[in-house]
């Protein structure tokens, strides 16, 4: 049985689907400055004429690829029900969700780009949009995870104590640190958050 050819429409998500997933490996595996193009496309098996009809320069692939693994990550989170757990729960479910969505993959390679956008003008201005959108979403998702539990003005302080902790201890987890310690300060974290937010 021959299966239905795709419409113009689907091959071209399709090519920008690889070359972005093919960008985050490179990214987690080689890092930016051993990522090329050529790398990118070669897994991706697309051509590099391709590439450029989607992505005119390695910045805007570079950013967009963030874009695409963040929104993945999001819709992953957003599958979760915490809005039906009491307080306590909620807020601990929301800080373990955060530490699933900002460790790993997506870690690593935003800081990948973030320490290349130092010294990169072309890439820092492709970021920073992507960045705020990230912030923006995040933000949204961890409101609804709390939902009246905590007073408007209150939301943004766990979640940016949060994030700003899991981000930390993602680069310790990059350059070798102690996992057991990690864990042993998200879990002190928690303890305090749900004390704080989750009564």
């Amino acid at each position: 049985m021959t299966r239905p050819r795709l419409t113009q429409q689907e091959r071209t998500e399709r090519t920008r689907e690889l070359l972005l997933d093919a960008t985050i490996d490179c990214l987690v595996e080689l890092g930016y400055a051993r990522t090329s193009t050529n790398e990118i496309c070669r897994r991706a098996g697309v051509s590099r004429g391709a590439q450029q009809h989607h992505f005119a320069t390695k910045a805007e692939l570079m950013a967009h690829a963030i874009e695409h693994l963040v929104t993945k990550l999001l819709a992953r989170m957003s599958e979760q029900p915490p809005a039906s757990l009491p307080g306590p729960d909620r807020v601990a479910m929301g800080i373990d969700l955060l530490w699933q969505g900002y460790s790993g993959s997506l870690s690593t390679a935003v800081m990948e780009l973030w320490v290349a956008a130092r010294t990169d003008p072309e890439l820092r201005a492709a970021m920073h949009p992507i960045d705020k959108a990230l912030a923006r979403r995040t933000s949204e998702l961890f409101r609804d995870m709390l939902g009246d539990q905590v007073t408007p003005d209150q939301r943004d302080l766990p979640l940016w104590l949060t994030v700003n902790l899991i981000r930390g201890l993602a680069l310790d987890a990059m350059i070798g640190g102690d996992p057991a310690r990690q864990d042993q300060l998200l879990q002190e974290w928690k303890t305090i958050a749900v004390k704080t937010y989750g009564a």
